[in-house]
């Protein structure tokens, strides 16, 4: 049981620098937008943190992979195979160049990576909160009766 309450904390903790590190990129894409930033500062701002979120977001699809919480796993699955194929490809960093030529698809698929981190995000405080039983408020919906316990089955991914 202490396991599991410790692997959501890690999962909580990962989830919120993959969060915070999209929206870094959302911020200085739209900077550059705004001509608030020249481009060679902010792609080399952007390029400074895309490694590191491919490599992170690769750790959490494989320990929720290791783990067998299959649904969260099929949710990161294609972003995992999409940066894997940018990364062997040699595309994944952004060039100083062409940046003001590719700014609004890079916008629309970290958006779209943005999404699906803060879905993430609530199924992970939803798991982490069954795992510890910190919720106090969930505690009138856990009946005795094992066959009366909906609220388990439905979250059970």
């Amino acid at each position: 049981m202490a396991w599991e309450v410790i692997l959501w904390i890690i999962f909580f903790i990962i989830n919120m620098v993959l969060i915070a590190s999209n929206l870094y990129q959302i911020v200085c894409l739209s900077d550059l937008e705004s001509d608030y930033m020249n481009p060679y500062e902010s792609s080399s701002r952007i390029n400074a943190v895309v490694v590191p979120e491919m490599v992170l977001h690769g750790v959490c699809s494989v320990l929720l992979l290791v783990t067998g919480y299959w649904f969260m796993f099929l949710l990161t699955l294609p972003i995992t195979i999409y940066n894997s194929m940018l990364y062997m490809n040699r595309q994944h960093l952004i060039d100083v160049t062409e940046v003001f030529r590719y700014v609004d698809a890079e916008k629309k698929y970290r958006i779209a990576k943005l999404a699906v981190y803060l879905f993430l995000f609530i199924l992970v405080v939803i798991r982490s909160m069954i795992a510890g039983k910190f919720s106090t408020i969930l505690e009138p919906f856990h009946p005795t009766n094992e066959d009366l316990d909906i609220l388990s089955h439905v979250l059970e991914f």
